[in-house]
């Protein structure tokens, strides 16, 4: 087992290094390197994906909008230091946009529509002010926090980012982070008692 999560980290180095070349030339106007991103990450991106929606051809339809996006911004990605977690990231956003435009469509006939009676705006009104209420009680919590305490744990549970990743962005080490991460989860519940 050891060796297998061996041989999966240093895959993982590879392709990584292999990505920070590709993206270098296809900054530098290489077309054929944006090719070899496409391949090396559209698998990765698909399984991905697929653990967000079920619906093959949006999630091929996302993936390629994610790409087009890419290439007509290639001037714009000097501010980019992991492109995995940048098209991770895109993909799950497009995919979200495209749920959200199409929860609006509806088969339902007008007529079959039944209105909303006043006590349905009123339920509505309380939980927006009750989601309200809670994510200032948020805001407030997490100010109480240092920057890097906050930034560790929004970017985990807000962003929803892997350890590797915040180690990463935020530079530091892998048990930095996770001590980083239980002080502040410490702190918070010390403070809401």
């Amino acid at each position: 087992m050891k060796q297998k999560n061996m041989n999966l980290m240093m895959q993982n180095k590879n392709v990584d290094a292999t990505t920070r070349l590709l993206l270098s030339a296809f900054q530098s106007g290489d077309i054929s390197a944006f090719s070899k991103l496409y391949n090396l990450h559209i698998n990765i991106l698909f399984n991905y994906g697929y653990k967000l929606t079920t619906d093959k051809e949006l999630l091929k339809d996302c993936i390629h909008d994610v790409f087009v996006r890419l290439y007509s911004r290639r001037n714009e990605l000097r501010d980019i230091e992991n492109l995995k977690a940048y098209l991770f990231v895109s993909l799950k956003n497009r995919l979200y946009d495209e749920s959200k435009k199409r929860s609006y469509i509806s088969d339902t006939a007008v007529e079959e529509i039944e209105p909303l009676s006043p006590d349905d705006v009123e339920h509505k009104f309380l939980n927006k002010e009750k989601e309200s209420i809670q994510n200032m009680m948020v805001i407030n919590l997490l100010s109480q926090l240092s920057p890097r305490q906050r930034e560790a744990l929004v970017l985990y549970y807000i962003e929803e980012r892997k350890y590797e990743d915040i180690c990463g962005i935020m530079k530091m080490n892998y048990q930095s982070v996770r001590n980083l991460m239980y002080r502040g989860l410490t702190k918070l519940r010390n403070i809401v008692g």
